[in-house]
């Protein structure tokens, strides 16, 4: 392979080990790095003169760097699979337990032993499956439950999800992603209505009425002296077209009857518990 396929391929990212196999004598690489025609991004990885400095190049130096046996993960791995926009600041490389590596800057370092069944390479690059990347990513971010439930709509599904959490039981993070996995369950809409309850109860709000009979449906907590009704959204990933029309349905007749409503997801009332509490309690007033 030539210095320009891999370049091409590469986005302008090269190590010193891919040009000598491609013909180049390492003197003429040290040569163009003092030149300033190669600049090193990490030791022995190097972006030619005339590409930009972009997320990808980045995440590709950072790989080629720790070797292959290193992977990808987290926040850098998610924007690798296209779930996130934009790439983190630091990138994130996992290597076997027992490499020897020290940190670079850009770089953070993470040693663990990997499943290979959590192994993949897209597009040149080792990075970690798309379901313990959506799960590790989830933990990382400070909106991580939203994260996870647009990855769980067009990533991931939950049985594998859920297969990746079991597998890596035991590791950093593992308590937030089993709080995360039982959010994103089945049974969500049922976890979101018990938050909400305990967010009631902490603010010392009384007066409410779960499961409150509104004729033919039920509201999912009512405050009937108020006429106040809180409908409670779980995770979009749930939701079928059908169940979107119902819940639009019940909405409408509890605006008929002239209730004030409040939607909330289960994202608010993780994510923003206090601003949810001040609009529910300036709606009663």
């Amino acid at each position: 392979m030539t210095i320009d396929v891999v370049l091409a391929r590469q986005a302008g990212v090269i190590s010193a080990a891919q040009a000598v196999a491609a013909g180049m004598s390492m003197r003429t690489v040290q040569r163009r790095v003092r030149a300033g025609r190669w600049v090193a991004l990490h030791p022995g990885v190097y972006l030619v003169g005339g590409h930009r400095l972009t997320d990808e190049a980045r995440i590709r130096a950072a790989w080629l760097w720790a070797g292959e046996s290193s992977l990808v993960t987290g926040p850098a791995a998610a924007y690798w699979h296209r779930m996130l926009d934009r790439a983190p600041d630091d990138v994130e490389i996992t290597v076997p337990r027992r490499t020897h590596l020290r940190p670079q800057p850009g770089i953070m370092l993470r040693r663990r032993d990997m499943w290979p069944v959590d192994r993949v390479v897209a597009r040149h690059v080792g990075v970690s499956a798309e379901p313990l990347t959506a799960l590790e990513t989830a933990v990382a971010l400070p909106d991580g439950s939203v994260f996870l439930d647009r990855a769980l709509q067009k990533h991931v599904r939950f049985p594998t999800l859920y297969r990746a959490y079991c597998r890596n039981m035991g590791r950093h993070g593992a308590s937030a992603a089993g709080r995360l996995i039982s959010a994103a369950a089945d049974r969500a809409d049922s976890v979101a209505e018990r938050l909400l309850v305990t967010l009631l109860r902490q603010a010392g709000i009384a007066g409410w009425v779960l499961g409150y009979p509104f004729g033919r449906y039920r509201i999912d907590l009512a405050f009937p002296a108020q006429k106040v009704a809180i409908e409670v959204d779980g995770w979009a990933w749930h939701v079928d077209a059908e169940r979107f029309r119902a819940d639009r349905r019940k909405g409408n007749a509890i605006t008929r009857g002239a209730w004030d409503l409040l939607r909330f997801t289960w994202h608010d009332l993780d994510s923003r518990p206090a601003e949810t509490v001040a609009e529910i309690t300036g709606t009663l007033a």
